[in-house]
Parts: structure tokens; sequence; C-alpha cells
């Protein structure tokens, strides 16, 4: 059975990359078209004189950093609870906040529709941002409240017996230590921002547009290698974000060190 181990991964492996190196090969295509003619860049080229993609781009940058500090900021308050406090009903408030990762994006995207439609919100940057905060203060929480599970909580007792004030321990002692966790949380959550279309789709409104979306009003016009570039540099980006945020995961070290 071992034997079979490495035929096993190689099967897995492939089935899940070998589409994403499809694209990237042919995003370096001469041709327009699905046959390979020759090796050239024109396609990225390409991209940098498309004013539409890099209105795009911005929008998407924007929506991220906005969807990133409001999740960031509230999946912290959600993780204290969930970390600190034993009360009554503790597991339906951590069901609750585990809830927007299990609802399809598309019943998601439709609720929220619905919601700003009923309140008359305008739709654009946002009610996009506040859209995604909606799913991305749950990873926010999750990944904050594992790394609060190891804290050692004694170095705060510690300060507060010295004279330091709740606040003066948070800043100088709580922050410190649980910080990687929170750039984790924020590059999690960038990503995921970034790479969002269905619940952006939804909510999006006239004059604003990201990344996503604007590949998906592509395709709809024909597969091109300038859409393989497009989506090439986008798996790129989110990779390098998701291999920063795994950087920030590791579990702290109690006691005095990390």
């Amino acid at each position: 059975m071992k034997r079979l181990l490495p035929l096993y991964a190689f099967f897995t492996f492939t089935l899940l990359y070998a589409p994403l190196a499809v694209m990237a090969l042919f995003s370096f295509n001469d041709s327009k078209f699905m046959r390979w003619t020759g090796f050239s860049t024109r396609w990225y080229g390409a991209l940098l004189d498309d004013r539409r993609l890099q209105d795009a781009l911005w929008d998407t940058v924007i929506i991220g950093a906005g969807t990133t500090f409001l999740s960031v900021a509230l999946g912290t308050l959600i993780a204290l609870p969930l970390t600190r406090v034993t009360f009554r009903g503790r597991k339906l408030y951590n069901t609750l906040v585990s809830l927007p990762l299990m609802i399809p994006d598309i019943a998601l995207g439709i609720a929220l529709l619905m919601f700003f439609t009923a309140v008359s919100a305008p739709l654009g940057r946002t009610t996009i941002i506040i859209a995604q905060s909606t799913f991305g203060l749950s990873y926010a929480a999750l990944v904050i409240a594992a790394r609060l599970e190891g804290f050692d909580r004694s170095l705060e007792e510690a300060a507060l017996d010295l004279g330091a004030t709740p606040w003066q321990t948070f800043w100088r002692v709580t922050f410190p230590l649980i910080r990687p966790g929170l750039i984790a949380a924020a590059l999690l959550c960038f990503t995921l921002s970034f790479d969002d279309f269905v619940i952006t789709y939804f909510t999006t409104g006239p004059g604003t547009s990201t990344i996503p979306v604007e590949i998906y009003g592509m395709v709809k016009k024909g597969i091109s290698p300038k859409i393989n570039a497009l989506s090439t540099l986008l798996v790129a980006a989110s990779l390098a974000l998701l291999l920063a945020s795994l950087r920030f995961t590791r579990p702290p070290l109690t006691g005095g060190t990390r």
C-alpha cells in the first residue's frame, strides 16, 4: 500500500494543479487561439495598457483593504469571548460565528443584495466591503482565536499586578503576542476579498468593479491569452498572500519567549 502512495499523490496533485499549469502556459502563447505558436509576453503587456483593468485593480485593492480592516477589527472582538469567557450559549455563539462560512455564497449574496435594497443603500465599494466582511470576520475570528488559545494569561496577570491598566496591558502585552495572528488573519481576509466573485457580483454597482468581476465579463466574450495572463497573475498574488499568512499562523510559545 505504501508503494502506491507516491502514485496517489501524483494523480492528486495533477488533478489539482494541471489546469493552473495549462492556463499559465498558454498565457505566454503568441497566438490568440488554443494552439501553441511560440513564446511571447505580449498579453502581459496588453494588461498594462488596459485602463479598465487598472481601474478594477484599484477598486479591488481599496475594497480588499477596507474588508481586511473591518474583518480583523470585528474578528478580534469576536475571538476574545470565544477563548476567554465561559457563558451560557457559548456553543451557540461559536456556531453563529462560523455560520457564514457554511452558507452558500450565492445565497449569502442574494440575501445581502435584498438587505441593501431594503435599506436603500447605494451599491458600490461600501456595500461590497460590508458584504465581504460578513464572511471575512468569521475567518479572522477563527484565526485569531487559534492564536489566543495558546496565549499565556499569566503574562497579563503579571502586568496588572505591576500596576499596568487593562488598556496598557492589552497594548504592551496582549497585542504584541497575538500580532502574528492578526497579520495572518489580515493576509487571509485580503486574499479572500481579492478572489471573491459571487458576493461581489451581487453587491456591486455602476462604476465599481473588481478583477474577478472583470474576468467574468471578459470570459463571456471568449477565452483569450489576455484572460490567461490576468488569471495567472491573480493566482500568483493569491498564492503569495497565502504563503505569507502561513508564516504567521505558528502557535505562540508560552512563558517569556517566542
